[in-house]
């Protein structure tokens, strides 16, 4: 069985530009489109933020990092002195009984008061299994995720064990890929732990690592990877990845040379480039479920942004992808369906998803997505 396991549903109010939106529906690929500031990264940073409160990482550290929880909340905590969010997932599950395939859902709720000293403490935790059953209660003014604890046997929970591990895993597991720094001091030119292959990590630096295990247990698909690399790179040829006292560097071999170049002699958008073509050819094994994407075109040529939608349209057959993106040219990848429109109104963030057939005029004249938004019929423009 092909197992899907998606995000279908989210409504989000108080944290900061997103006071109150409600998506359903949410495609296997969804692309946020909308002017500089209009929300789409707030929308993306909402994932990271339960990714860390799910994982080892917790809220305290993410609320810390991101300025306080007075920064979290719309418009600060004098105004929305609490943030509340409802996630409904879905995966599909084989019924013991009648052996047939069917969506299984589950709801995580959240309520998050704004407490002193500018922390963040949990006025509600809940959770479900299908929308008819009761919500488990998990309690209020604990500081970090309960539903990450240990249920013992004798609870009431004892039979909820089981969605309390999707719930946390897949939350857990949302990774949001931002490529954007290729600094000197980036992680992209640090040698990195060999054994640190078994998912790409968001900012990209044990690209290597990911890379040199392709190349010993999936040469097909290493190989691929580096075909598509020089559609867009002439001059490049295949990467050179060798470990030393268990460490790799990322190299890469010029055609007609025998000289390896570094990380730090590729262009930042080359690096980029590299870490996403890598990313959305990867083997399901080493991809988590859902995947969020800010911004991937940046620094990237135009004929990159192409191949780049549509291997993020390719993926989502397999894996939910969400992108927030500038770019025309990424969105003629995607159709009107998959595409959610942000706009800003008195510092509000309003989400509005397009429907395929209130533009089939301009579609039949063969118009793209992009050329729509270019053409401002989408709207999410300044």
């Amino acid at each position: 069985m092909n197992k899907t396991t998606f995000i279908d549903q989210v409504r989000i109010k108080g944290f900061r530009s997103l006071a109150d939106v409600e998506l359903s529906g949410i495609p296997k690929a969804a692309v946020l489109i909308g002017a500089n500031g209009s929300g789409k990264s707030n929308f993306i940073r909402f994932f990271e933020m339960l990714s860390w409160m799910l994982g080892p990482r917790r809220l305290g550290e993410f609320v810390a990092m991101q300025g306080g929880a007075d920064d979290q909340l719309f418009g600060g905590s004098k105004r929305s002195p609490e943030m509340s969010a409802t996630v409904t997932m879905r995966t599909t599950a084989i019924d013991p009984v009648t052996e047939q395939t069917s969506l299984v859902q589950y709801d995580y709720r959240i309520s998050l008061a704004h407490a002193q000293p500018d922390r963040l403490i949990f006025a509600e935790e809940v959770f479900r299994r299908h929308a008819e059953v009761n919500w488990q209660y998990l309690g209020s003014g604990h500081t970090e995720a309960k539903i990450v604890e240990e249920i013992p046997p004798y609870t009431p929970l004892a039979n909820y064990h089981f969605t309390t591990r999707f719930i946390v895993s897949l939350l857990r597991s949302c990774s949001v890929y931002q490529f954007h720094d290729t600094s000197d001091a980036s992680n992209f030119k640090k040698r990195w732990d060999v054994e640190d292959n078994n998912q790409l990590l968001s900012h990209g630096g044990n690209l290597a690592a990911v890379l040199h295990r392709l190349e010993r247990e999936d040469i097909k698909r290493f190989e691929l990877i580096c075909k598509h690399i020089g559609r867009i790179l002439p001059s490049f040829d295949r990467f050179v990845i060798e470990e030393s006292y268990g460490k790799v560097l990322l190299r890469w071999k010029a055609r007609g040379m025998d000289k390896t170049f570094g990380a730090h002699l590729t262009s930042d958008g080359s690096l980029r480039f590299f870490a996403l073509v890598t990313l959305l050819n990867l083997p399901p094994e080493m991809l988590p479920d859902v995947l969020l994407l800010d911004e991937p075109e940046l620094g990237l040529h135009p004929a990159a942004i192409a191949l780049i939608g549509g291997m993020i349209k390719a993926l989502s057959g397999e894996r939910q992808v969400i992108v927030a993106t500038q770019s025309p040219l990424l969105v003629d990848a995607f159709d009107l369906d998959e595409i959610f429109v942000l706009d800003i109104e008195d510092g509000r963030t309003e989400f509005r998803k397009l429907a395929q057939d209130d533009y089939r005029v301009w579609l039949d004249e063969n118009y793209t997505s992009g050329e729509l938004w270019q053409k401002n019929l989408l709207g999410g423009r300044p």
